[in-house]
């Protein structure tokens, strides 16, 4: 559990709190899919969860949340819950490899969490959160669709090869890889995977990493580097969305970093919009 607390307004929740918690998660349910999908399937109990869930009250009512666990997610969280939730971080020290979430609230946080953490290895304070609630508006590629589990280790190398671009470390550093393995087939036997094969080469895959409502959210696009600028990356996107809003939500969202340029006109092409900023800070 997390110490104890020094503010009556801050404290944290459990199942007791899970209408209050639903309430607050279902007002901006495109920015807090991922903290709604993981209550949804586990409620808030810390060692179901995997995480702590932090709240903070005003005048008896729930105003804001914080999820605690390998991400810290403010949820709803103003400058003054944001202030708490810092406060309460910077208590527990860092347990967390990444502060992600709706940008302000997340670099308010973190103004007040560097200081004591230090500096990040990486801040991205303005990364676009794209929402598509439709068909998308070019052809799916046909290749596109669940990899089976005896896929896996064709899978494998390029969910590494993506986490590495992306995040700046490997993910199998730390236990030789077998809890991201996990993860792996986890999404994979969930049929939240999705990948063109051909003859056992990965050309594309992308992955349902949240869903909660009618709300889904894509994470860990990828294209094989020598076959980008063919449009892969849109009509194998295209094709997620599609299967995607059939199998678990009308609505697909995605985060990009905003300077990766080619993701951001693929992502326009397939008929994603604009609907808010994302921060992430990675350690």
């Amino acid at each position: 559990m997390g110490l104890p607390l020094r503010s009556a307004s801050t404290r944290l929740l459990d199942d007791r709190d899970l209408p209050a918690v639903r309430e607050l998660l279902a007002r901006n349910p495109v920015a807090d899919v991922f903290v709604a999908s993981r209550v949804e399937a586990a409620g808030l109990d810390p060692w179901r969860l995997g995480a702590e869930m932090w709240g903070h009250t005003v005048d008896g009512h729930l105003a804001a949340l914080c999820y605690s666990g390998a991400n810290l997610w403010p949820v709803a969280a103003g400058p003054v819950s944001a202030k708490l939730f810092a406060e309460r971080a910077r208590r527990q020290g860092r347990r967390c490899s990444s502060v992600v979430g709706v940008s302000s609230s997340v670099m308010a946080m973190w103004q007040r969490l560097e200081p004591t953490w230090g500096r990040a290895r990486e801040v991205r304070a303005d990364q676009p959160l794209l929402v598509i609630d439709g068909p998308p508006l070019i052809a799916p590629d046909p290749a596109v669709r669940p990899v089976r589990p005896d896929e896996l280790d064709i899978l494998l190398p390029a969910c590494i090869a993506m986490f590495t671009e992306e995040i700046g470390v490997s993910p199998v550093l730390a236990d030789g890889g077998a809890l991201y393995r996990a993860r792996v087939a986890e999404f994979v036997g969930q049929r939240c995977s999705f990948a063109h094969i051909v003859d056992g080469r990965v050309l594309f895959k992308a992955e349902i990493g949240a869903v909660a409502g009618d709300v889904c959210q894509i994470q860990g696009v990828w294209v094989d580097p020598a076959l980008r600028g063919r449009g892969l990356g849109s009509a194998g996107t295209a094709s997620v969305v599609a299967l995607a809003r059939t199998a678990f939500a009308p609505r697909v969202s995605l985060y990009v970093n905003d300077f990766n340029h080619a993701a951001r006109r693929a992502y326009e092409r397939v008929g994603f919009q604009r609907v808010g900023t994302f921060a992430s800070i990675l350690f």
